[in-house]
């Protein structure tokens, strides 16, 4: 997320107001229509406080866990819409650090086979100590029979020192082929000073692959074969892919197995990517498909840019919050809609990408200029959700589920 300019809009805002499926087709053979969406508040008892995730877990459909940025972690019975929810882990007054608003507890992911090894892995800000720098951090950490998480068990994987307090990155989450991915952010302040964006030596400003499952190498985990930068001198072999200002949530369609993500932008464009392997996505050179003024950006470098599926102005949001596509079964108008949002607007849109190109142009579906998303969610049935806060950053922390024209 880009708060820090998200905040001042919102103040504004706020007073003044598989195999790859065949593109839905009209009678003459245009893309379908996209619906609009209605939001409908859910788990009304749960008290949350900037909620900026909400995830399942495989196997557990009576279940949602829900992120809170200061590193609560709030568990709730699906099957009870009266649960009050509980906190089944607190990391506030541990590692986590979220004295400026885009540090914190930032994601959480269950390992696909949580249900036999119970792990779960969890990327969150720490402070710096006598031994570390400021930090971002991926870390393990197990369930325990009870459902509560086990403190004494969180295991550091890997860090990587932050040289300023913003653009943390924010996503992990497990791809089908077993892979955890991690996005970063480049490292903060403005116009990525450290030009880290560019720099394949960097794990800043990219999306990270590793394998959980294998460590090597010394390390708590291991380098999937394939990575794209396995063989190439001096680069980070956990690197995916590239030239990603602050990508704020990122998941995959779960029958194309496409990667989406959110990238939030600098002052001109926020941006939507599908991320592929080895992917360059232009910052700083780039900011969405358009150069950045005072940046040399050669033909040779910009030849290898892949521009964004779709972007928006600063005119029409300031933060956009990546979302899901919608595979669930209860609304057919919505299914192939590719959702996301504008954090200080309260915007939603909605677009239709097959093989990586628009279909259907976006096109605003809901929202409320009253309501932050912070971060949308899928349930194991590919049902949607939305999180975050009610009239300001620190406001109501809210869920809803998400519906359409069926």
């Amino acid at each position: 997320m880009n708060w820090t300019a998200s905040l001042v809009i919102v103040a504004l805002a706020c007073s003044a107001i598989g195999a790859q499926e065949a593109a839905p087709q009209g009678e003459k053979g245009t893309a379908a229509a996209i619906p609009s969406v209605r939001m409908r508040r859910v788990f009304a008892n749960v008290e949350l406080k900037r909620p900026v995730q909400v995830v399942a877990c495989p196997g557990r459909a009576d279940r949602l866990y829900v992120v809170e940025q200061a590193g609560r972690v709030i568990e709730i019975d699906t099957t009870d819409s009266s649960s009050a929810g509980r906190v089944v882990l607190d990391l506030s007054s541990g590692p986590v650090f979220d004295k400026f608003n885009e540090q914190g507890l930032l994601s959480l992911a269950f390992h696909p086979d949580a249900a036999v090894n119970h792990f779960a892995f969890i990327w969150y800000t720490a402070k710096k100590d006598s031994t570390h720098p400021d930090r971002e951090v991926l870390a393990r950490i197990t369930q325990g029979s009870d459902g509560t998480f086990d403190p004494s068990s969180l295991t550091v994987l890997l860090e990587v020192a932050d040289p300023a307090w913003n653009h943390n990155g924010g996503t992990v989450l497990f791809g089908r082929d077993g892979y955890l991915y991690v996005s970063t952010g480049d490292g903060g302040a403005g116009n990525d000073p450290w030009g880290n964006g560019q720099n394949l030596k960097s794990l800043l400003a990219k999306v990270l692959r590793i394998d959980v499952d294998r460590p090597s190498e010394g390390k708590l985990y291991g380098i999937p074969a394939d990575n794209p930068f396995v063989s190439t001198p001096e680069a980070a072999k956990e690197v995916y892919a590239y030239g990603l200002r602050n990508v704020w949530r990122m998941s995959f369609d779960r029958l194309t197995g496409e990667l989406y993500a959110g990238d939030v932008g600098q002052n001109l464009y926020e941006e939507i990517d599908i991320v592929v392997k080895g992917g360059n996505y232009g910052w700083r050179p780039r900011e969405g498909s358009h150069p950045t003024e005072g940046v040399p950006d050669t033909s040779e470098a910009s030849s290898r840019f892949i521009d964004p599926i779709a972007e928006y102005p600063r005119r029409d949001g300031v933060s956009v919050t990546g979302g899901y596509v919608y595979r669930g079964t209860r609304y057919p108008s919505l299914v192939g809609v590719y959702l996301y949002a504008d954090y200080a607007f309260g915007t939603m849109w909605g677009l239709r990408a097959v093989d990586g190109r628009l279909v259907s142009q976006p096109r605003v579906v809901g929202g409320s200029k009253r309501f932050l998303p912070a971060s949308f969610g899928e349930s194991n049935d590919g049902e949607l959700f939305i999180c975050g806060t009610e009239g300001g950053a620190d406001g109501e922390g809210m869920i809803y589920s998400l519906s359409a024209e069926k």
